[in-house]
């Protein structure tokens, strides 16, 4: 296929879902409404547009941004390991976010704090948390300067985070419990029109950034030393990747709960579709299919029941599973499509 006529249908795609998406949920809006309150019209019931503009653009665009941010962490990641299994959680980000989270969730239940002050302060923890541990992977890599290493680092830095967070959990009450667990399922809806700015900024940041790294991306398939003689800075985009990941990573886990298998399953995707392993059509492709999957997630999820909707990680599952097992049984493949 040719990558002008996919980009074209995939961005048509992630066009109709995302009208599907702000249409479909326990209150049905027609079409014909979404359309006028999306370009300022007049719609004949004003509950309608309330809808449309107050829960469901907002977390329609959480989903649209998260997706497209998870799936570049993991072409950054997968590219810069060498690792076809890398993904937005390998550097232990996604862990200190969560960790964040805990220490506030379940050890700090007794704070007089609720409703958006709570959220907010949800959000800085989850924040403070992805910092610290960015901090500590990009210390570390100062001091190992290999890429594999650092790799076994974030990995056990993600793993000493679980563990603590275990810890917190059995010291946990009900409540407090119930929350972080509920908190750990990953949600959109979290995000509404106040906080969505402040998920937009990361996000942009990272992507705007990552659009222009083809280049160095196409020399790292090839391993670091032909990276370094085709003049690329192999330590300095390491760290500079790094950070991105870590950014967006951590954005999305703040807002939005630890998404799973996006950022795995996306790039992999993406791939397939494309062809080809060259950044140039693999970068905006899995941009796209990350925030078309993440929007197809969300619809299941808004539409699984009238009184109780599956968990977002438990839908994104059943859509990364089968794409992990395939790349295992596959690995020679995916080394050739990369080599």
């Amino acid at each position: 296929m040719r990558p002008a006529l996919a980009y074209s249908l995939a961005l048509l795609a992630v066009l109709s879902l995302f009208v599907v998406h702000l249409a479909f949920g326990p209150v049905r809006v027609p079409f014909g409404a979404v359309v006028m309150t999306l370009s300022g019209g007049e719609v004949g019931d004003p509950a309608w547009v309330a809808i449309v503009r107050e829960v469901r653009l907002p977390e329609a665009l959480a989903a649209l941004l998260v997706g497209a941010g998870l799936a570049t962490c993991g072409v950054l990641m997968q590219t810069l390991f060498a690792n076809p299994l890398a993904g937005p959680s390998v550097l232990g980000v996604t862990s200190g976010a969560s960790l964040g989270v805990a220490v506030l969730m379940l050890g700090s239940a007794w704070l007089p704090i609720a409703g958006a002050a709570w959220h907010g302060m949800v959000v800085l923890s989850a924040f403070a948390g992805s910092l610290l541990v960015l901090l500590l992977v990009l210390l570390a890599d100062r001091r190992v300067g290999d890429g594999i290493t650092l790799l076994i680092l974030g990995l056990m830095v993600g793993y000493l985070c679980s563990a603590l967070i275990s810890v917190l959990e059995l010291a946990a009450g009900e409540t407090a419990l119930r929350g972080f667990v509920l908190w750990g399922m990953g949600s959109f809806a979290r995000v509404g029109m106040d906080e969505l700015p402040w998920l937009v900024a990361p996000i942009m940041i990272g992507l705007c950034w990552s659009a222009f790294q083809a280049k160095p991306l196409n020399a790292l398939l090839l391993g670091e030393r032909y990276a370094s003689s085709m003049g690329v800075e192999v330590v300095a985009f390491r760290r500079k990747a790094i950070l991105i990941t870590g950014l967006l990573a951590g954005a999305c886990t703040a807002f939005c709960g630890p998404i799973a298998f996006i950022g795995l399953a996306t790039p992999h995707v993406a791939r397939g579709l494309m062809r080809s392993a060259d950044h140039r059509h693999v970068l905006p492709a899995s941009m796209l299919l990350g925030a078309g999957l993440s929007l197809a997630c969300d619809l299941v999820v808004r539409t699984s029941g009238p009184t109780m909707s599956l968990p977002l990680n438990a839908v994104t599952a059943f859509l990364g599973v089968p794409v992990v097992i395939w790349v295992v049984l596959s690995g020679r493949r995916w080394a050739r499509m990369t080599a």
